[in-house]
């Protein structure tokens, strides 16, 4: 047998671990999915890494290690490997977990560190403290019964979110700006862009998601505990519209190549804000609001029918 060389053997390694992260998107998140496909060449793989990596750590603290009978102590093993091996993966890059070696991959073509990756996971670390993430195998929580709910407070939230999405927005910007000249300005103008989008998107999903949040995973996001009311809705959907207001005016400033994706979400969750914004909390606690596949459509074609105009000048 023919030895690979090691620089063939890397590439097909790596290949093998964009194809993963591009699977993982495809299993969660449609409407990502799509946003990513209107991304140029250079920049697509990357941002499915860096999405693989925040998913799949998502799901350890979302439910997947309390199903499988794990306590509190155990999951926040689950979590600490997870991390431990990404920072690994950072300073040797390559791992042997595929989502951790593509997200590798990314992070040091981009100059992602930890500075981004260190809130990223102690966002984390603050869910399995939810007490509805304890595991229902004698550890505290019957078979059926409703969690009790975790809130969190103003400044809890703040913190919450910006390790949660606003950083995966600076991450996501890093690679946006790969090789491309910026003053300090202009960066700073997009960074404020790039965590207010997040933000938004967040903030749009802790809505989405309330029935899901309070009732399986015993968590409070927008109220310190109790059930968010009718007037706390308002008040977080103006707050949201505020924030994608404020991502969509440092658009202009992405490079050609990023601006018709990050456009794209915007109107997409523009559209479920604006759905939710008619949903009673009541209906919100009962179930997921979504955007049909057909608005979806639609606002792609805008999107891209608004980059084609931008080509033209």
């Amino acid at each position: 047998m023919t030895p690979r060389s090691r620089t063939t053997t890397d590439e097909l390694y790596t290949r093998t671990a964009e194809d993963a992260t591009r699977a993982v998107i495809a299993s969660y998140s449609t409407s990502f999915g799509l946003a990513v496909r209107l991304l140029g060449v250079r920049n697509r793989h990357h941002i499915r890494n860096i999405y693989a990596l925040v998913r799949i750590a998502d799901e350890i603290v979302d439910g997947l290690a309390a199903e499988a009978g794990l306590a509190d102590a155990e999951q926040r093993e689950m979590l600490d490997r997870f991390a431990s091996a990404t920072h690994a993966a950072l300073s040797s890059g390559i791992s042997d977990n595929l989502v951790i070696h593509a997200f590798a991959k990314t992070a040091r073509a981009a100059g992602i560190d930890a500075e981004l990756i260190d809130p990223f996971f102690a966002s984390m670390r603050a869910d399995i403290e939810s007490a509805g993430t304890k595991s229902r195998s004698g550890h505290g929580i019957e078979e059926g019964t409703p969690p009790p709910v975790r809130g969190f407070d103003a400044n809890e939230h703040a913190e919450y979110v910006f390790g949660s999405a606003e950083v995966v927005g600076l991450m996501c910007l890093k690679v946006f700006l790969i090789d491309l000249d910026r003053t300090p300005a202009e960066v700073a103008r997009l960074e404020h862009g790039a965590r207010q989008l997040g933000a938004a998107f967040q903030n749009v999903n802790f809505l989405r998601d309330l029935a899901d949040d309070d009732q399986r995973l015993g968590r409070s996001y927008l109220t310190p505990g109790h059930r968010l009311t009718e007037a706390e809705k308002a008040e977080w959907v103006n707050t949201i519209r505020q924030q994608l207001a404020a991502a969509q005016d440092a658009i202009a400033g992405l490079p050609k190549d990023a601006r018709t994706a990050v456009r794209c979400a915007c109107a997409l969750f523009t559209a479920l804000t604006d759905r939710i914004a008619t949903t009673p909390v009541a209906e919100l606690y009962r179930q997921r609001v979504r955007v049909p596949n057909a608005v979806k459509a639609r606002l792609t074609a805008h999107a891209l029918m608004t980059a084609a105009r931008e080509g033209r000048k």
